[in-house]
């Protein structure tokens, strides 16, 4: 048994790109085992919370130290975080907004970066407490093709960000499925295809370590 963490941070219901692909994707993986477990957070549904100063001073306060409001101003993060660590595979959903994540994905990150719990500091070098052998599948939906090799992609700040973030906090098993030119017709379809394609050999790869 295998739990398969989705996270997605699209605001579209119906008409995104990215929610049908991983929406494949984990019905796939649940097919594979009847065991394994699907643990779906929908961000744009309103439960994720951006960081307050109270939140801020919650978490720098040593646990022995916290008042009962700092200790729930820190469950869902604890929660959310908690999830990170238990999983086997992560799948981010994540369409570009402005060159870059949407607002509601960039809180669920500082959610779950925190010292102590996903990162440590040390005499050196922060260390990053997530194993960084976890793997990660980031599915990322453009209007254009921002994918390194083409000429736009330099703007692209999707990729940049998420790979020195989870590298911070752990993982560095990343593999990005793009879903490209989607404003563009035909060829949104096509890039919807490849990317399908991509997510069925990922499955495939993982069901062959699960066995192993």
């Amino acid at each position: 048994m295998k739990t398969l963490l989705v996270i997605n941070s699209s605001p579209k219901t119906r008409s995104s790109i990215s929610r049908k692909l991983t929406g494949q994707f984990a019905a796939d993986w649940k097919q594979r085992d009847s065991e394994n477990v699907v643990i779906e957070r929908d961000l744009a549904d309103g439960s994720i919370t951006f960081l307050s100063e109270a939140w801020i001073e919650a978490a720098y306060t040593p646990e022995p130290n916290r008042t009962t409001e700092q200790s729930k101003l820190l469950e869902l993060a604890d929660r959310r975080i908690d999830e990170v660590l238990s999983s086997d595979v992560i799948v981010l959903r994540i369409p570009m907004h402005n060159f870059s994540v949407p607002a509601v994905f960039k809180a669920w990150i500082d959610q779950i970066t925190r010292a102590g719990k996903t990162f440590s500091y040390s005499h050196k070098d922060p260390k990053g407490l997530v194993p960084s052998d976890k793997k990660v599948v980031a599915v990322l939906s453009r209007g254009g093709v921002y994918a390194p090799g083409n000429s736009p992609a330099g703007i692209g700040l999707q990729e940049t960000y998420l790979r020195r973030i989870l590298g911070f906090i752990g993982p560095t098993d990343v593999t990005f499925v793009h879903a490209d030119r989607q404003s563009v017709g035909d060829h949104g379809a096509k890039s919807a295809e490849k990317a399908i394609h991509q997510l069925a050999a990922i499955i495939e790869s993982c069901s062959v370590e699960q066995v192993a």
